[in-house]
C-alpha cells in the first residue's frame, strides 16, 4: 500500500468538509441530485458521503414509498385487505432477499473495479448480474402463482385474507423480474458512483404508482375498480417504467460504465465470481427474511388486527430505515472503491463518519415515534382494534434506533468489501438464536402478547449492532479480495 497517498488522503479529509458555505452546500446538493463523475477515492470524505448518500437516501425513500402508498389506500378497504398486503409484502421479502444478495455482490465488484479504474471490467460484471437476475426470477414467479394458498397458510392468514390477496400476490410474484432488475441495475449505478441515476429511476416509478394506485383500487374515472389487486397492477406498472428508464441510462451512455449489448453473452468466470459473493449475501438476507416471516406468523396468532397494526407500523418504520440504508449503501460504495484504490484507512474513516450521521438521524426519528406513535398510525387506519398494535410496534422497535444506526452501516461496509460471511453469521446468531426464541417466550409463554415480539426485535437488533462494531474494529474486512 502507498502510505504516502493514504496519509495525503487523510489530510484532505481533515482539511475541509467541502461544505463550508451555503453556496457550497447548494452547489453540492445540486451535484448530488443531478449526478456527476466525481472520484470518491480522493478529496473530502464528508463531501463524498454527501454526494452519494443524498441520492441514495432519496432512492431508498422512493422504494419505501411503494409500500407506504399501497398500504395507505388499501387500508381504506378493510383490515383483511390490509393484512393481505402485509402478508404478501412479508412473503415478497423472499424476492428482495435474492435481489439484495445479488445486488450486494454486484455493488462490491463494480465498486472495486471502478476504484481500480477498470471500467470495462465493471461493465462486464454489471451485464452478467442482469443475466443472473432474469434467470432466478423465473422459478420465483412459478412458486408465487401456483402455491399462493400454501404461502398464505404458512403465515396463519385467515380465509378472508387469502381470498382478497389472491390477485395481489399473483401479480406481484408473477412480475418479480421487474423488482429483480430494479434492484440489480440500481446496485450497478451505486457501485459505479452514479447514485443520482438510481434515485431518478425510482422517481419515475413512484410518480406513476402514486397516480395509478387510487385509480385502479377504487375505479376512479375511466379506470376499472380492481380493489386490492389494482394496487399490485399500479405498482408493477410503476416499477416497470422505472426499469425502462434504467436501461435507457445504461445503454444511452449516461452512466460512467455504459453497457453494450455484446456484453450479454454468458461469461461463466464472471458469473461464478458474482455468485460466490452473492450467495453469502443472499444467505445473509435469507436468514433475516425467514426470521421476519416467523415474526409475522407469531403476530398472526393474535389475530388479523395484530397483523394489520404490525403491517402499518412496519410501513412507517421502513420510511426511516430505508433512508438509513441509503446512507449505509453510501458507506459500502466508498469502502469498495477505496479498497480498490489501495486506501483502506480512508475506507474505514468513511464508515465511521457515515455511522455518526446515521445515529443522529435515527435518534431524532426515535423521539418522533415514541411521542407521536398514535398520530402516525391513525393516518393509516381508524380501526380501534388495529391502532394499539401499531402504536406498540412503533414505540418498542424505535427504542433501539441508535444501535441500529451503527449496525446498519457496519454490516453494509462488510458487504461493500466483499465480506458477506461475517454479516451472515451475525444474522444467524442474533435472529435465530436470540430474536425468535425471545419472541416466542415473551409473547406466548410469558403473556406479553404481540408486544413481546416487538421487544424481541429491539433486543436482537441492538445485540447485532454491538457485535458488528466489534468485528469491524478487528479489521479483517480490509483483506477481502473480490
Amino acid at each position: 500500500m502507498d502510505h504516502q497517498s493514504e496519509n495525503n488522503s487523510h489530510k484532505s479529509v481533515s482539511d475541509s468538509s467541502g461544505l463550508k458555505s451555503s453556496a457550497g452546500i447548494l452547489g453540492t446538493l445540486r451535484e448530488a441530485l443531478l449526478g456527476s463523475h466525481h472520484d470518491f477515492t480522493e478529496g473530502s470524505i464528508g463531501r463524498a458521503i454527501f454526494l452519494l448518500s443524498v441520492p441514495m437516501v432519496l432512492e431508498m425513500a422512493m422504494e419505501s414509498l411503494f409500500g407506504v402508498v399501497n398500504v395507505f389506500w388499501v387500508s381504506h378497504l378493510g383490515r383483511e385487505q390490509t393484512a393481505a398486503v402485509g402478508i404478501t409484502e412479508s412473503l415478497l421479502t423472499i424476492v428482495f432477499t435474492v435481489a439484495l444478495g445479488l445486488s450486494m455482490g454486484t455493488t462490491a465488484i463494480v465498486a472495486r473495479r471502478v476504484g481500480e479504474k477498470d471500467f470495462a471490467g465493471a461493465a462486464g460484471a454489471a451485464a452478467q448480474s442482469i443475466i443472473i437476475g432474469i434467470t432466478v426470477s423465473i422459478p420465483i414467479a412459478v412458486i408465487g402463482i401456483v402455491f399462493y394458498k400454501s404461502l398464505f397458510g404458512l403465515m396463519n392468514a385467515e380465509p378472508g385474507v387469502i381470498t382478497h390477496g389472491k390477485g395481489y400476490i399473483n401479480i406481484i410474484f408473477g412480475a418479480n423480474v421487474i423488482i429483480m432488475l430494479l434492484f440489480l441495475i440500481n446496485a450497478i449505478f451505486r457501485g459505479a458512483g452514479d447514485a443520482a441515476i438510481a434515485m431518478q429511476s425510482l422517481w419515475v416509478g413512484n410518480i406513476i404508482n402514486l397516480i395509478l394506485d387510487p385509480c385502479l383500487i377504487f375505479g376512479l374515472g375511466p379506470f376499472p375498480e380492481l380493489g386490492v389487486t389494482g394496487s399490485a397492477v399500479a405498482t408493477t406498472i410503476g416499477r416497470g417504467c422505472a426499469v425502462i428508464f434504467q436501461f435507457s441510462r445504461l445503454f444511452g451512455g449516461h452512466s460512467r460504465i455504459p453497457i453494450k449489448p455484446g456484453l450479454f453473452h454468458p461469461n461463466f468466470h464472471l458469473i461464478g465470481n458474482l455468485v460466490r459473493i452473492s450467495l453469502g449475501g443472499t444467505l445473509q438476507y435469507l436468514v433475516a427474511t425467514a426470521a421476519w416471516m416467523m415474526l409475522m406468523s407469531v403476530v398472526g396468532k393474535f389475530g388479523s388486527a395484530a397483523q394489520a397494526g404490525y403491517t402499518i407500523a412496519l410501513r412507517i418504520i421502513v420510511v426511516t430505515i430505508l433512508p438509513s440504508w441509503g446512507m449505509s449503501n453510501a458507506a459500502a460504495t466508498l469502502v469498495g472503491q477505496n479498497l480498490g484504490a489501495g486506501k483502506p484507512l480512508r475506507a474505514e474513516k468513511s464508515v465511521w463518519v457515515a455511522g455518526h450521521i446515521n445515529a443522529i438521524f435515527l435518534g431524532s426519528i426515535s423521539l418522533i415515534f415514541i411521542f407521536f406513535a398514535g398520530f402516525l398510525v391513525r393516518i393509516f387506519t381508524s380501526d380501534s382494534s388495529v391502532i394499539p398494535f401499531g402504536v406498540d410496534a412503533l414505540r418498542y422497535i424505535s427504542y433501539g434506533y441508535i444501535f441500529y444506526a451503527y449496525g446498519m452501516v457496519m454490516v453494509a461496509s462488510f458487504n461493500g468489501a466483499g465480506d458477506t460471511l461475517t454479516p451472515t453469521l451475525l444474522n444467524l446468531i442474533c435472529f435465530w438464536l436470540i430474536q425468535i426464541p425471545l419472541a416466542y417466550s415473551l409473547s406466548l409463554w410469558l403473556g406479553f402478547g404481540a408486544r413481546g415480539v416487538f421487544i424481541a426485535i429491539t433486543v436482537a437488533e441492538s445485540i447485532l449492532a454491538v457485535f458488528a462494531v466489534f468485528f469491524f474494529r478487528r479489521g479483517k474486512w480490509r483483506e477481502r479480495m473480490v
